[in-house]
């Protein structure tokens, strides 16, 4: 008779823990040119000999009290437009350098601006009709989205709905004069308005957030005949600003659509004004945080990070986390800890941790976040101790938020599916005072469903999240947020095995009892301060407060399988548990040259505290058996849970502090260092808390730190193509405990990355090739002398390589795909028949794909079309490797409809409905998890 004690109770009764705005308005009476945006140029000359014959001039007179004084335009709002492709593979000219100040100051201006200049006089003798202006043939409808135009003289030109953050800046000379572009990856609202100061023309740009590589401002100095300077600065954290100043003339200027960005034609010879929307890179997210706490291009970063934008949540249906990491290489899903949170792993090693926006909640269990607030996901590769301490080597997942739009947004959307799926959901933000100093956003949702396995309790979901922004001065800047869930959830603790295979039963079965379940409620409040000192120098501020409760009713914890008899052992327990947890984040930011040698540094300390308590109650020497072939449930009634032996628990309390610097160095264009280093120090107190498994009440403290160092390289032949290398190291402090009654060395980890990032299809595609080697050491393991107690002389090696694609391959045809192949094996351990083994639930292959098409023009403008798979390999199900799950293919399908203000989608997710098993846990009584059957979700979304 083979009996096998479960790993995965052990989480649930163990005594031992892991410590684990807005832009300003125009008020000057000034002339200000603002319309509600259209794809194609409206296009307003002064007539001139220069212009072609054939194309009829529209003749203006600009008054102070009127944006655009033309009479018999005011009295039709709508106008006739096409599309202008601008040119984007024109490349910048030699002699027009980009000078990036070491300026990050929000409060720019013109220093002594001349006097404003009289109105322009401009005839209004030859006005013509709009729908009778011939538009020039230079268009290129079907391939450019097409949108219905507007034209109106409101307040600003909005164009589309969130803050885009502008990456780039080159200047092109033109017959015509000078073009300034501004290259944009996420272009959702862009308000606009031009005003003249003497011989300066100013453009600011509502919604849009300056992200240069290395950050700074953009400045030029006679960048071209007849402008002394051109300069792209910010005015706040949402809102820019570019100032072209002319030798002897008032420089005009007009902005043109392009798959890059925005592209503002400037000339001074004739009045001419020209704007279109500015269009987003679907897909593709050009610019991440995580790995550097700086706005980074991911391209001069030298790791591997991934990012899954707001688009591919939302053409996906992600409802859950997992569903939106599923398209990132080398991430594999860990289970739900009998539905107390998810886990992940990341190359090769499980736990790795998840951040709230660069905050990590430290506990046994991770949670459930919630997508509907979420902006992106990021996913940084390999040992990243340096920014964010404890960590397991394998990388982390950070969750970043929606921030407050400064222009009204209001969202509502309604997800109906098959097992009972309700899921409306609301979005809604804009200013909450006048000069848009103040801001707010609010997400909320309320979600039901049926579970797919036989239990009686449907998943249940209340979410609400409100973030304010206020805008305190030119120099200072305040957010707070909020969110609190409310869960209700099976407690499903998954599938026995039997022989080499999870035993195949239905994927509907229960081997507790139906009526199991776990309550679960999770609070974060915190702040984000930034206040800037002078242009290159800035201190950011942040805090936050986190507690996550979860209690089991009484459950049939499943402990023990008999393979022979096909009888799991199952005992009537219940467990409760309290998580608080405090965090203060400060750090400095400064950009400064030595020499031709520019450097942002950034050094700051992290200060956190945690308090986990866990106590459990459980009779362990009856148990009610179940047959998991043929199983017969509520046999025996359930006992209260005052009717419970206590079995005891632990309260840990953990203090932890960390010191870090990291210097990322631009030595030429192309060559670019980072090198950074960091201390940790933490104190952690055990107290146990006396029950059957330990009559005893005792406190134990345990003390330990660690330095992180980090190097990487970049090198960029060309623009387009970044080769790198990097070193990091990383550190985890042991939960298991020696036979001295302390608990074991911090694990280790180092790893050595490789690889090559490109740019491709006119920087609208993104790829990641990279090669790492990873080990993980001082992993705990089984003591010879005393197998009850554990050592730390345990090694893992993880290697592999990885790809990853995402971006537009063509206007309309959106993609993201990822593949891994991981060798991940124990390379030391006491148990001598484990070394050489493969880590569990860790596929050599594992890839997937999601595509869509959008129809760009016609009758049918606006169908879309996605279609996908997500492929994982076989997995060993534990560290004996005594088990393996096996290889699954899952295909993906949407069909979606949007025009003006509505989107309508029908997602179908495991197309053919495969029978597989997501997630193993190395045991073989219990934990290992089947995956969802074919999942159809038909949703509503409208815009207000």
């Amino acid at each position: 008779m083979k009996l096998y004690l479960s790993l995965g109770c052990v989480a649930l009764l163990s005594v031992g823990i892991a410590p684990s705005v807005a832009a300003e308005a125009a008020k000057e009476d000034l002339t200000e040119f603002e319309r509600s945006i259209a794809p194609a140029p409206i296009e307003i000359h002064r007539e001139s000999d220069e212009l072609p014959q054939q194309q009829p001039a529209i003749a203006t007179r600009l008054q102070p009290e009127l944006p655009i004084q033309v009479k018999s335009l005011i009295k039709s709002q709508k106008l006739e437009t096409k599309q202008t492709a601008a040119d984007d593979s024109r490349q910048p000219k030699p002699e027009l350098t980009q000078n990036i100040s070491n300026s990050d100051d929000r409060s720019t201006s013109i220093p002594n601006p001349p006097p404003v200049a009289a109105a322009l006089s401009i005839p209004t003798t030859s006005i013509h009709k709009v729908g009778e202006i011939e538009q020039p043939s230079t268009s290129l409808e079907g391939l450019l989205p097409r949108q219905q135009p507007s034209f109106t003289f409101s307040s600003g030109m909005q164009i589309s709905q969130s803050v885009v953050q502008v990456t780039g800046v080159r200047l092109n000379s033109t017959p015509a004069g000078l073009e300034v572009i501004l290259e944009t990856a996420e272009g959702q609202v862009l308000q606009a308005n031009t005003r003249a100061e003497g011989k300066t023309l100013i453009a600011e740009i509502a919604n849009a957030q300056l992200a240069l590589p290395g950050g700074g401002e953009f400045n030029a100095e006679n960048p071209f005949e007849g402008i002394n300077s051109v300069a792209v600065t910010a005015v706040d954290a949402v809102s820019i600003r570019i100032i072209i100043t002319g030798q002897e003339n008032l420089p005009t200027a007009g902005a043109v659509r392009s798959d890059s960005g925005l592209v503002l034609s400037v000339s001074t010879k004739q009045i001419q004004i020209t704007v279109t929307a500015g269009q987003q890179t679907p897909y593709r997210a050009p610019i991440a945080s995580t790995a550097t706490r700086t706005d980074t291009p991911t391209r001069d970063i030298p790791q591997s990070i991934q990012v899954v934008p707001q688009e591919v949540i939302e053409d996906q249906q992600v409802t859950r986390l997992d569903e939106a990491l599923r398209n990132v290489s080398g991430v594999t899903v860990g289970g739900d800890s009998t539905g107390r949170g998810g886990s992940f792993g990341l190359r090769g090693f499980d736990n790795a941790p998840i951040l709230r926006d660069g905050f990590r909640r430290y506990g046994l269990f991770e949670t459930f976040p919630e997508v509907a607030n979420l902006d992106r996901v990021e996913v940084l590769k390999g040992p990243a101790s340096i920014l964010y301490g404890e960590i397991q080597p394998g990388g982390l997942i950070n969750l970043v938020s929606k921030q407050p739009l400064s222009e009204p947004f209001y969202e509502a959307e309604l997800q109906l599916g098959n097992q009972s799926f309700i899921r409306p959901r609301f979005d809604i933000s804009g200013p909450l005072t006048s000069d848009r100093s103040l801001l707010y956003r609010l997400n909320g949702l309320y979600r039901t469903s049926e579970n797919f396995v036989d239990y009686d309790q449907d998943n249940q979901r209340f979410f609400i999240g409100p973030t304010l922004a206020w805008k305190i001065s030119d120099r200072a800047d305040l957010t707070v947020s909020l969110e609190y869930t409310d869960d209700k959830r099976a407690a499903d603790d998954g599938l026995p095995v039997v022989g080499n295979r999870v035993v195949e039963v239905p994927r509907d079965r229960v081997a507790g009892e139906p009526d199991d379940r776990v309550d679960a409620q999770y609070f974060n409040i915190g702040y984000n301060f930034e206040y800037r000192f002078s242009d290159n120098w800035k201190l950011r501020n942040a805090f936050r407060y986190s507690s996550y409760n979860f209690d089991f009713n009484v459950v049939a914890l499943p402990i023990f399988f008999d393979e022979e008899t096909a009888e799991v052992n199952r005992f009537f327990a219940s467990q409760d548990g309290q998580d608080k947890n405090y965090a203060l984040q400060t750090n400095i930011v400064g950009e400064f040259a030595t020499g031709s040698v520019e450097h942002t540094l950034i050094f700051g300390a992290d200060i956190s505290y945690n308090d986990e308590r866990l106590v459990a109650v459980g009779d362990f020497v009856t148990p009610q058996t179940l047959n998991i072939f043929n199983p017969v449930y509520r046999k025996v009634l359930k006992p209260d849970e005052d009717a419970l032996p206590d079995f005891g628990g632990n309260d840990v309390e953990t203090s932890r502090y960390g010191f870090y610097v990291q210097d990322q160095i631009s030595i030429f264009d192309n060559l670019k260092l980072l090198a950074g280093l960091r201390y940790d120090t933490a104190e952690q107190k055990n107290r146990v808390i006396p029950g059957t498994s330990n009559p005893d009440a005792s406190e134990t403290t345990q003390n330990y730190d660690d330095f992180s160092p980090r190097a990487g390289i970049v090198y960029q032949p060309i623009p387009e193509v970044s080769l790198y290398a990097s070193y990091s190291r990383s550190f985890n402090p042991g939960s298991a405990t020696t036979a001295g009654g302390g608990l074991i060395e911090p694990e280790t980890g180092s790893g050595y990355e490789v690889g090559v990032k490109a740019e491709l299809l006119d920087r609208r595609l993104g790829a990641t090739v990279a090669y790492f080697d990873i080990k993980k050491q001082n992993v705990a393991v089984t003591d010879p002398n005393n197998s009850l107690f554990s050592i730390a002389s345990g090694e893992q090696q993880s290697r592999g390589v990885e790809l990853d694609i995402s971006g537009q391959i063509l206007p309309g045809w959106n993609m993201i795909a990822a593949y891994a192949y991981t060798d991940a094996e124990v390379t030391a351990d006491t148990d001598r028949e484990l070394v050489g083994n493969r880590l569990f639930n860790v596929p050599k292959h594992s890839g997937s794909l999601w595509t869509t098409y959008e129809i760009q023009s016609g009758e049918l403008q606006g169908l879309g079309f996605g279609l996908g798979f997500n492929f994982v390999g076989e997995r060993q199900g534990d560290l004996a490797n005594s088990f393996q799950a096996d290889s699954y293919f899952l295909p993906n399908a949407a069909v979606f409809y949007q025009r003006d203000n509505w989107r309508a989608a029908i997602n179908i997710k495991n197309l053919f409905n495969v029978n597989y098993i997501e997630s193993v846990t190395g045991s073989r009584a219990s934990g290992n998890k089947p995956g969802e059957p074919l999942t159809v979700i038909a949703s509503f979304t409208v815009q207000l």
